[in-house]
């Protein structure tokens, strides 16, 4: 599975009481469509994994979305 970032890119997750949020830039959302499309495409139980180590900007949760059954 190929997750294209498109260059620019900038997303932010936090948690606000039961709430995620998700915001991000015209890249950042090109980006994430790009992902679930990937995702739409792949097995039950593909999934992508994001963090502030991994492509979201600091001080962000952990965002995992995953293809279900």
């Amino acid at each position: 599975m190929e997750f294209r970032w498109v260059d620019g890119f900038k997303i932010n997750v936090t948690v606000e009481g039961n709430t995620v949020v998700i915001s991000a830039n015209r890249e950042g959302l090109l980006s994430l469509a790009n992902h679930m499309t990937a995702l739409a495409q792949g097995m039950p139980g593909s999934h992508i994994h994001l963090d502030e180590y991994n492509s979201l900007e600091d001080r962000s949760v952990e965002l995992i979305v995953e293809m279900s059954g």
